[in-house]
């Protein structure tokens, strides 16, 4: 699973040896970020959402993180002190957490430096488990952690989890030794470990500024991350401000053949670099490219829709390239897709009329046109659930469901989906009406889908229709099982690509994971299988046979891998555009001549 660190030992290392006399970040450089939408909350157990994550991840740390510049990506220390002892074939893991690093001043910790422990991340993954807090992230220890059934029925049967209980598959040994015990073994955990969920909190701030009802901590975080929160003006805008107390970490030394100057300019600089992040949430695309262009905020990732704005024939257009801008291309380790709810009695159920009537959808859908049009040929066709350049990923797989409208209709006709009248809409086998229906919100993007929808339908004669309500409370439908169709995408900031195959396992229906509510005993068997084995050919193959089961049921119909376009500002150091580091703010820098000349 972890992979040799072999000539890339002197990356690893020059994060943590200081190579520069130490100073502390320029106060007077502030970086301007544009969100796409609104954080939900800075309590790293109760928040789920990306933008909420990005804060999260500035303000906290988890044990461990992904190396800024090895590629492929490499796991390394974050707070531990090195990577994890595993034993009992994957069933025990036991860290070391690195003395030394203290969480920022606040006056819950009366006036004394509060050191971060093995204690602190017992007692943030307690927080994960308590009913009190509702986190999402359950399903990762549900069933699974040592102990931990016996102290969740406690805890509903006192109505209050008990903090204090041992459990003994979560334990801290000694001061910086945390153990964690799982019944049967899952080297995902590992992965799991570089995630905000799993960044430490102090009890002291939780007890001291935690809302009554859940014991949520929004928006008074506390880490011993890089930065801490200024300002926060909820749903528009967020400030923050370089940590004081944060531990010597420094920019890697060594680079790719690769990297620009202006990635090479921050050698051995300690970490963070500037005073300040400015966060201001801008919902349609049209305003954030206004505000690259304008100079007002230092990089963007561009919107998809607005992509053919920025470039023309794979460059970007006269008038950006002007700008002098900084431009890079990655793939997001994500896939989009369409779920089908398994529950639902027109799309859904196990029977050959029914795995008809989804691949036939499938076949009927024009990803190409997709990707033409509403992706401005900034994505490719998905084949699987595990994206290029993760563990796990078979390049040799082919698309289920390749586009083929005509024996699209051929399937539906050998079902029973006859037509009614010619050049009309088609009937289920016994005659009633075939209408789909999928969740859409009322977004421009979403629209162009409903279109391109509606078109594929329309020629191979099925009628769709929209459920038209807002984002979140579209997710809510999703996640209570009352959508009979849904667009989404899956984003990993895992190496290991098996974990996607968590949204079609039948133990995460009703968690907000596997939406589809796709049950089937053999793929759980598969999946519960693959989790403990480490990387390897053997497990690769139970990946192959989970990725034949999905095309076999279609619970899903895959869409594509997206293209990411980044533009910088020439006088951004240190960015270093990646699906893992989306938004690295501690190793970017301003060089303020550059800046001033520029605007």
């Amino acid at each position: 699973m972890i992979r040799a660190v072999i000539g890339w030992m002197a990356l690893a290392l020059a994060c943590a040896v200081a190579t520069t006399p130490i100073r502390a970040a320029d106060m007077s450089k502030t970086i301007h970020v544009a969100f796409g939408s609104a954080e939900n909350g800075l309590d790293p157990q109760a928040v789920y959402d990306s933008y909420s994550f990005y804060v999260c991840h500035a303000i906290f740390d988890p044990l461990y993180t992904y190396d800024y510049f090895a590629r492929p990506v490499r796991l390394v220390p974050n707070t531990a002190a090195g990577l994890p002892q595993i034993t009992d074939g994957g069933r025990t893991f036991t860290v070391k957490v690195r003395p030394g690093i203290y969480f920022a001043e606040d006056p819950a910790f009366k006036g004394k430096k509060r050191e971060l422990t093995a204690e602190d991340y017992v007692f943030t993954i307690k927080r994960i488990f308590d009913p009190k807090v509702r986190s999402y992230w359950l399903y990762l220890f549900d069933h699974r952690l040592v102990g931990l059934d016996e102290a969740l029925e406690r805890a509903r049967k006192d109505n209050g989890f008990d903090y204090d209980q041992k459990i003994e598959g979560l334990q801290a040994l000694d001061r910086y030794t945390l153990q964690v015990k799982l019944k049967e073994p899952d080297y995902l955990l590992i992965e799991r470990m570089t995630t905000v969920p799993m960044a430490a909190v102090a009890r002291e701030i939780v007890e001291a500024y935690g809302t009554p009802q859940n014991g949520w901590t929004m928006d008074h975080p506390v880490g011993t991350g890089p930065f801490t929160l200024k300002e926060w003006r909820r749903g528009s805008k967020v400030v923050l401000a370089a940590n004081p107390a944060y531990r010597d970490e420094r920019f890697p030394s060594a680079f790719a053949a690769s990297d620009s100057a202006a990635v090479r300019a921050n050698a051995g600089k300690r970490l963070p670099l500037v005073g300040q992040v400015e966060i201001n949430v801008m919902e349609e695309g049209n305003p954030r490219l206004l505000a690259l262009s304008g100079r007002q905020i230092e990089y963007l990732w561009v919107p998809y829709n607005l992509v053919d704005r920025v470039l023309e024939n794979g460059a970007l257009k006269a008038e950006y390239a002007r700008q002098n801008l900084q431009w890079t291309r990655v793939l997001e380790t994500a896939f989009t897709y369409t779920y089908f709810n398994m529950d639902d009695p027109l799309v859904g159920g196990y029977s050959q009329e029914r795995v008809a009537l989804r691949r036939a959808i499938a076949m009927g859908y024009d990803v190409a046109d997709e990707i033409r049009i509403l992706r401005q040929g900034q994505a490719i066709p998905a084949t699987q659930l595990v994206p290029p350049g993760l563990l796990g990923h078979d390049p040799t797989r082919s698309r289920a469901g390749e586009y083929n409208p005509a024996a699209a209709q051929a399937l539906l006709d050998k079902f029973g989906y006859k037509r009614v009248g010619p050049g009309g809409y088609r009937s289920r086998p016994d005659g009633s009406p075939l209408v789909l229906k999928l969740g859409s919100s009322p977004s421009s993007e979403d629209r162009e889908f409903d279109e391109l929808w509606k078109r594929s339908m329309d020629a191979i004669g099925i009628r769709i229709e929209f459920i038209k309500q807002k984002w979140p409370d579209l997710l809510k439908m999703s996640t209570a099982g009352q959508l009979q169709m849904f667009r989404l995408a899956r984003f990993t900031t895992l190496r290991d690509g098996g974990g996607l195959f968590e949204i079609l396992y039948s133990k995460n229906i009703g968690t907000g994971m596997n939406d589809s509510h796709f049950n089937l005993p053999e793929f759980d068997r598969l999946f519960e299988q693959s989790r403990a084995l480490p990387d390897g050919p053997e497990r690769n193959a139970l990946y192959a046979k989970l990725a034949e089961i999905t095309g076999a049921y279609m619970p899903l119909m895959l869409g594509t891998y997206r293209y990411r376009t980044v533009l910088a500002q020439p006088w951004v150091l240190g960015l270093r555009p990646d699906p893992f580091f989306r938004e690295p703010w501690k190793y970017l820098d301003i060089d303020m001549e550059r800046r001033k000349a520029g605007r």
